[in-house]
């Protein structure tokens, strides 16, 4: 049972985002097996198919892994592995009490919640909470029963179609499914802000496509490498990605040598909103991403911030702007992203950077620079020989 979030709340539209919701996670549990799907009172129902073949087997679809996978996909409040049983007390205790076996058999502490949805079930929410407490007492006589803050809460609810019977219910991912808001290109180096910068966008429903600037041979191979599989776990959440490379060299080169060096960050980062303006599909995007958290380094005071907004054709989102480096690092850490983020190989960011940015540039001052050469032109010579990889 995948129990909706945000979008149980949602009106005229809702079906439109349940929708989008089941393709999403269609895709997430695609190589897992087959599933049988169905929707009723801001559930969706999703049933293995026994007969499924898997490779050269048939075998039951890895439930475990299609659990976790779950719990990355957005729009989900919760998710409940259950032991689906007719709607027959008698039967729920006969074969429930052994399924609920691993859970219990070494705990301390339970309860019981029961939820009564077809109200011609014969025993109330309290009868169905009591007998069903009294039944598990019987058979694990080493437990106690705590509702305040018991070990394994037993989950019994009673709906239209049977019992559903489950000694845990795990947090969904939360947010709305992605592709319900339009989308956006994110600006992904290899650092860890700019994949958080990405989970939290996609939470909110937006689907993402990725710009990657690198400079071989001030960045190796292993840096490129690096961020394909930051794109391979941001997957998980982000459903699919699509990510352009763009070789920056000849573009930071020409910064380097024709730029005073104090300028020179603040620049890099104005042609590269400048190259996804020119890779940016109207169709398909909306907004620009970027990983940007107010006061961080150099390049992200206001006045620098402002500078680059003003190179954008699209509307800037930051959604770190206002949070420290260890909340950042706590929501990389937890989408698994961090380890791979601090791997010790630079990105074109890293390379010729100044000893003493300047930290308040002014905007007709940076205007003055560029116009002393001709940047925009080699950003439109790299932009055209950029490449997509699908993730």
């Amino acid at each position: 049972m995948a129990k909706y979030g945000e979008i149980a709340l949602k009106g005229l539209n809702k079906r439109t985002f349940e929708e989008i919701l089941v393709k999403n996670i269609r895709r997430s549990l695609s190589d897992l097996g087959s599933f049988e799907y169905s929707r009723a009172q801001s559930t969706l129902y999703i049933t293995p198919q026994d007969n499924t073949s898997v490779g050269a087997n048939c075998v039951r679809p890895q439930l475990d892994e299609a659990v976790t996978r779950l719990t990355k996909v957005f729009g989900l409040g919760a998710i409940q592995k259950c032991m689906v049983l007719p709607k027959d007390f008698d039967i729920i205790v006969k074969q429930g009490i052994p399924y609920l076996e691993t859970s219990l058999k070494h705990a301390k502490s339970f309860k019981v919640e029961a939820k009564r949805a077809d109200k011609t079930f014969p025993l109330n929410t309290p009868a169905i909470q009591q007998e069903l407490g009294g039944a598990i007492l019987s058979a694990y006589p080493h437990l106690q029963v705590n509702v305040h803050n018991p070990e394994v809460t037993v989950i019994l609810e009673i709906r239209d179609k049977g019992a559903y019977l489950n000694p845990k219910r795990i947090t969904g991912a939360g947010g709305i499914p992605v592709g319900s808001s339009g989308g956006a290109m994110l600006m992904l180096s290899g650092g860890i802000d700019s994949p958080v910068a990405a989970y939290m966008i996609a939470k909110r429903g937006v689907k993402i496509d990725a710009v990657h600037f690198q400079s071989p041979p001030y960045t190796s191979e292993r840096a490129l490498m690096k961020v394909h599989s930051l794109c391979e776990k941001l997957t998980k959440y982000l459903v699919e990605i699509r990510l352009n490379c763009i070789n920056f060299t000849e573009v930071q080169e020409a910064i380097r040598n024709n730029c005073p060096e104090d300028y020179s960050t603040v620049i890099l980062r104005r042609m590269m909103i400048k190259a996804a303006n020119i890779l940016y599909d109207n169709k398909r995007h909306g907004a620009l991403i970027t990983g940007e958290s107010l006061g961080q380094v150099a390049s992200q005071t206001l006045q620098a911030i402002a500078c680059t907004d003003n190179a954008a054709e699209l509307p800037v989102l930051r959604p770190l702007i206002g949070m420290d480096k260890i909340e950042i690092i706590d929501i990389a850490r937890k989408i698994e992203t961090f380890d791979i983020s601090t791997l010790p190989y630079e990105d074109c960011c890293t390379i010729f950077t100044p000893k003493h940015p300047k930290t308040k540039p002014k905007l007709h001052e940076i205007e003055a620079i560029e116009a002393k050469f001709d940047y925009d032109e080699l950003v439109k010579i790299a932009c055209n020989q950029s490449t997509v990889k699908f993730f």
